[in-house]
């Protein structure tokens, strides 16, 4: 079953009753709306007053919830999961960090292909140039030694966004962008979790100040899917340049876009399953394949 996502910007009460999410509203104590957990993946807090009790953040993380909570610019800043999402989790982690340094850098091999096939197929909707990335995607090597990641991505924001630098903080499309990226990695990691496996240990990203290092490994042939719903909403006139409350739902509908993996079309949070558990496959020896979606 596919999971909802549930955003919450308004000051309330959240509380558990009979199994399920009640959402009161803090300021008149009316029941805004009860939904069942188990329907749950991915409960997004944005906003100073709300109050959830301790019930529900155990029932929402027996579950697999991932708890996203937002700052003061709305954009999230922390997110919770269970310290275990697997019945194995114990004897993956170990083939997790027995994985040996040859195989990570192949790993990262097909990561930045996946990568660098999916902006180019970004491009190519756009009716922009794609020949410099399809002479990038040929060269990358194992680990990505030459830096063909960083070499493609320079290119293709030159040619997605006029006159624009990808920053952390800027101007638009910026915000849009980070918001959707800032989604994008809970989402992984949840599914990193789910699949038994610990995000912190990467298959290339390894900074000690990391916690989501394999998140951030695997997010990344990902990342262009929020590339496009980025491009739909500033591709409306009509649309603020600033993060709303509707410029959010449109970006939380990442979790449900359809995506094309393994010949069949599936939600993008059912590919991240996918990619999480054919990676586990590929510590363990069964495959040398990491499966990740393509943009049609």
């Amino acid at each position: 079953m596919l999971k909802r996502t549930i955003y919450i910007g308004n000051p309330s009460y959240l509380k558990l009753s009979h199994r399920q999410l009640k959402i009161d509203d803090a300021l008149t104590g009316d029941t805004k709306g009860s939904i069942p957990i188990e329907d749950i993946g991915f409960l997004v807090l944005d906003h100073p007053q709300i109050t959830i009790s301790h019930p529900v953040i155990q029932y929402l993380q027996q579950h697999n919830v991932a708890i996203i909570s937002c700052d003061e610019s709305h954009l999230p800043l922390g997110l919770m999961l269970p310290i275990s999402g697997h019945i194995e989790h114990s004897e993956r982690l170990k083939q997790q960090i027995n994985t040996s340094e040859p195989l990570r850098k192949q790993l990262w091999k097909q990561t930045v292909e996946a990568k660098i096939y999916q902006q180019k197929e970004v491009l190519c909707k756009q009716g922009l140039i794609v020949a410099p990335m399809l002479k990038y995607l040929n060269d990358v090597k194992s680990g990505d030694s030459t830096n063909m990641e960083g070499i493609a991505a320079q290119y293709y924001w030159s040619q997605l966004f006029e006159n624009f630098t990808r920053e952390r903080k800027g101007s638009s499309p910026n915000n849009f962008l980070n918001f959707g990226y800032a989604i994008l990695r809970s989402m992984v990691a949840r599914a990193i979790v789910c699949s038994g496996l610990h995000p912190t240990i990467g298959i290339f990203h390894r900074n000690k100040y990391n916690a989501y290092c394999l998140a951030d490994d695997l997010m990344e042939p990902y990342r262009p899917y929020v590339d496009e719903l980025v491009i739909h909403w500033i591709n409306n006139p009509l649309n603020p340049l600033e993060i709303t409350k509707e410029a959010k739902a449109h970006l939380l509908q990442i979790a449900t876009k359809d995506v094309y993996i393994n010949g069949l079309t599936r939600p993008l949070m059912t590919a991240l399953s996918i990619t999480t558990s054919s990676l586990y496959k590929c510590f363990t020896g069964e495959s040398r394949v990491i499966h990740y979606p393509m943009i049609k």
